[in-house]
C-alpha cells in the first residue's frame, strides 16, 4: 500500500491492512527454493506461464492417486465422484469471474483454443464476406491468426487499430475504424508485451454503439485483478489456467449463454452429443456442446485449486505489491545507460519489456540465466507489435505475487553487468 493510500485510510478512521506478506506466499511455491546454476532462482517469466503453489500440485496428485475416473460416463461411484469434482471446478470458475451461470463456462485447452472456437463456431455461423472484425496492433498471435484464417475462409475484413509511441491504444483511430460493418471487436485486456491495460469500458461502449460484439483476451489481466463478467459488458472472455497459477492444458471460454446456445459445435465426438445415428446427430446443450472428447479432468481440479488459492490471499494487496515491483523495476532499469523500456502506458500491469544497446535480447537472456534470472526474450508471439516499434525482439520481465524487490534488484544488477560484458 502506498503512503498516499495509507494516509487516506487513516483519514477515514479505518485500520490499515497489514503489508502484503510475500515471504508467506513464496513458501507456498516449492520451486522457488531451488538453485539454478548455483544461484537462487529469480523467476521473472510469469506472463508466459506462472509457477504453481503447493495447493495446486497436491490437488492434482490427490485426484490421480485416489479419485481419478473418466467423467460424465460411468455408472459407478468413482466416476460419479470425479464428475462432481470436475463440474465443481466449473462452478468455481463461474463464481471466480461472476458469470451469470456455470453453463456459460466452457473448458478449453487454453485461451488460444477459446478464441479459435469463437472464430470457427460463432464466426463461421454469423459472419459473412465483407463483415469486419476489429483488433489492435498489440494483440498476441492467438488473437490475430484465427481471424486471418476466418478471413481466408469466408472473406471477412480484418481491421487493426494502431497503438501510440507510448504503447497505448489510439482510441481516436479505434473509433474511426468502427463502422456499420463491424461485427466483432476482439482486443487484449492487457498486453503481454507492453503491459498496457486497455480502456475496456470505452471499448465496449464504442462497440455497442455500432452494434458489435466484444471478445476480450483476459490472459494477463485476470492474473493481476479480479474480473466480473457481468460488469465488463463483453460477450466473450478467454483466459488460460497456466498463467493463473494453475496447470497447463486447461483454459476457459466464457460467453453469454444466448451466444453459446446459438453457436454450432466446432469439434465433434463423444460427450458433445444428445444422440447419434448414421443419418443425423443432435447436439448437447452448452457447455457440453463445445467439450468434445475426454476433458482435462485433473487439470480442471488444479484450476479450481488455483482459484481457491487466490481466494485466500489479499488480491488488492497483491496488486499493489506487483505494481510496486513494476515501479521499482522501471526506475532501476531506466537508470542503466543504454537500456530502453518499450511501453510507457499510463495504465500498465506488472510487465516491463526492454532492450539493451550492446546486446540482442536472446544473448542478454542467456547471460542473465547465468545469474539465475529467468526472463523472456523474443517477439513474445506479437511480431506485428515488434514491427510497429522497429524491433526484432525485446527482453521481458514479468512479475507475480511471489516476486520481491530483491529479485528486481538482482535483475537490474545482472542487466548492468551484461551490458558491460557485451560492450
Amino acid at each position: 500500500m502506498s503512503a498516499e493510500a495509507v494516509r487516506r485510510v487513516l483519514a477515514a478512521g479505518a485500520p490499515v491492512p497489514p503489508p502484503f506478506d510475500v515471504a508467506r506466499i513464496r513458501a507456498d511455491f516449492p520451486i522457488l527454493s531451488r538453485l539454478v546454476r548455483g544461484k537462487p532462482l529469480v523467476f521473472l517469466d510469469s506472463a508466459a506461464s506462472a509457477q504453481k503453489p503447493r495447493a495446486v500440485i497436491e490437488a492434482m496428485t490427490a485426484m490421480y492417486e485416489g479419485g481419478y475416473a473418466n467423467v460424465h460416463r460411468g455408472a459407478y461411484w468413482l466416476s460419479e465422484s470425479a464428475t462432481a469434482a470436475f463440474e465443481g471446478a466449473r462452478e468455481a470458475v463461474a463464481r471466480f469471474i461472476n458469470a451469470g451461470s456455470a453453463r456459460e463456462v466452457v473448458f478449453v485447452r487454453n485461451a488460444t483454443e477459446g478464441i479459435n472456437l469463437v472464430a470457427q463456431s460463432w464466426g463461421r455461423a454469423f459472419l459473412k464476406a465483407g463483415d469486419e472484425v476489429l483488433i489492435t496492433a498489440m494483440e498476441h498471435h492467438a488473437n490475430i491468426v484465427p481471424w486471418q484464417m476466418l478471413r481466408d475462409q469466408i472473406g471477412i475484413v480484418l481491421r487493426v487499430a494502431p497503438v501510440t509511441d507510448r504503447g497505448e491504444l489510439d482510441m481516436e483511430a479505434f473509433r474511426r475504424l468502427l463502422g456499420p460493418r463491424t461485427r466483432l471487436v476482439a482486443v487484449t485486456q492487457m498486453s503481454n508485451v507492453l503491459g498496457t491495460i486497455t480502456p475496456v469500458g470505452a471499448i465496449v461502449a464504442a462497440a455497442r454503439a455500432q452494434g458489435a460484439l466484444v471478445l476480450l483476451d483476459g490472459c494477463q489481466a485476470i492474473v493481476h485483478a479480479a474480473q466480473d463478467m457481468q460488469a465488463l459488458g463483453a460477450d466473450f472472455y478467454v483466459f488460460s489456467g497456466h498463467k493463473l497459477y494453475g496447470p497447463t492444458g486447461i483454459g476457459v471460454l466464457w460467453a453469454k449463454l444466448a451466444h453459446l446456445e446459438a453457436m454450432p459445435p466446432w469439434m465433434g465426438g463423444g460427450d458433445m452429443i444428445a444422440s447419434v445415428s448414421f443419418e443425423r446427430t443432435t447436439y448437447a446443450e452448452p457447455p457440453a456442446r463445445f467439450e468434445a472428447g475426454t476433458p482435462a479432468i485433473a487439470e480442471a481440479i488444479g484450476l479450481k485449486a488455483a482459484i481457491e488459492y487466490l481466494g485466500g490471499i489479499d488480491r488488492a494487496g497483491a496488486h499493489a505489491h506487483e505494481q510496486g515491483l513494476l515501479d521499482h523495476a522501471t526506475a532501476r532499469l531506466s537508470a542503466i545507460p543504454g537500456v530502453a523500456i518499450i511501453g510507457e502506458a499510463q495504465a500498465k500491469g506488472a510487465v516491463v519489456s526492454f532492450t539493451v544497446d550492446t546486446a540482442h535480447p536472446h544473448d542478454l537472456a542467456t547471460l542473465l540465466d547465468r545469474a539465475g534470472v529467468c526472463v523472456r526474450a523474443g517477439h513474445h508471439c506479437a511480431q506485428p507489435l515488434m514491427e510497429r516499434f522497429g524491433l526484432p525482439a525485446t527482453a521481458r520481465a514479468s512479475f507475480a505475487i511471489y516476486n520481491t524487490r530483491a529479485e528486481v534488484d538482482a535483475l537490474a544488477d545482472a542487466v548492468a553487468r551484461a551490458r558491460e560484458f557485451f560492450a
